[in-house]
């Protein structure tokens, strides 16, 4: 899991220890609001100060369980911010920030689903051209290309809505899907002609009959050569 992800659970995690502290002291000790929010903090943080009031057995035994697991939590928070640090994590969010911005701020673009040989030249093509254009890749090592080349792209899965919406479906005038597999090349269509009935699609086939799949799916073209028809060249 990535660790962004882990510190964002174990902090949910730590808000939720707090709010049942805060009710368990409440219940238990009949204390108000605040006093036993405050004692669940300091509990929590183990900072060693003393109890707001004197605890029942039923309070101490309720202290003990919440100092054990708020210290696991609270390790387990150190441990993700010590991993994003060292990994660079807080680069890359930012760096990726700045590219969900950008392509936040496209309209009327060309969304790539696939950076396979095909997918390349297709990059090329389009950037030569400059056309604005995003590239959906699911393949880390891909990605990691893309990002060096500089090209506006985003990690997902092209047959999902999420991604799609994400790439600016909606505001997009074409989508080229190139992956790998016919399968995915027709749900990738599918999904993205019910998210854009007007969405110029053009999709690869390589197997024999995907071809009427992809047409009855959405497709508008299917040859890889109508690439060029997209981007205003000639073959």
């Amino acid at each position: 899991m990535d660790p962004v992800r882990h510190l964002k659970i174990s902090f949910i995690v730590l808000l939720m220890l707090i709010s049942v502290g805060t009710a368990g002291y409440m219940s238990i000790e009949g204390w108000r609001l605040l006093d036993a929010a405050y004692m669940t903090v300091i509990t929590l943080g183990t900072v060693g100060f003393r109890e707001v009031h004197e605890l029942s057995d039923g309070g101490k035994l309720f202290t003990m369980g919440l100092i054990v697991v708020g210290v696991s939590v609270l390790g387990y928070i150190v441990g993700s911010l010590a991993q994003i640090m060292f990994e660079g994590q807080i680069q890359r969010i930012v760096g990726r920030k700045k590219v969900e911005k950008k392509i936040e701020a496209l309209a009327g673009h060309y969304i790539i689903c696939g950076f396979g040989r095909i997918g390349s030249l297709i990059c090329k093509e389009f950037n030569t051209n400059g056309l604005s254009f995003v590239i959906i890749e699911k393949n880390v090592a891909a990605a990691e290309r893309l990002s060096e080349d500089g090209y506006l792209y985003m990690k997902g899965d092209a047959t999902l809505d999420e991604t799609l919406l994400k790439a600016g479906i909606n505001r997009a005038k074409g989508l080229i899907s190139v992956v790998t597999s016919d399968t995915e090349n027709v749900y990738i269509t599918l999904t993205a002609r019910g998210l854009n009935p007007d969405l110029y699609i053009m999709a690869r086939s390589g197997e024999e009959g995907s071809d009427i799949k992809l047409k009855r799916a959405g497709a508008n073209e299917l040859r890889v050569y109508a690439v060029c028809s997209v981007s205003g060249t000639t073959a």
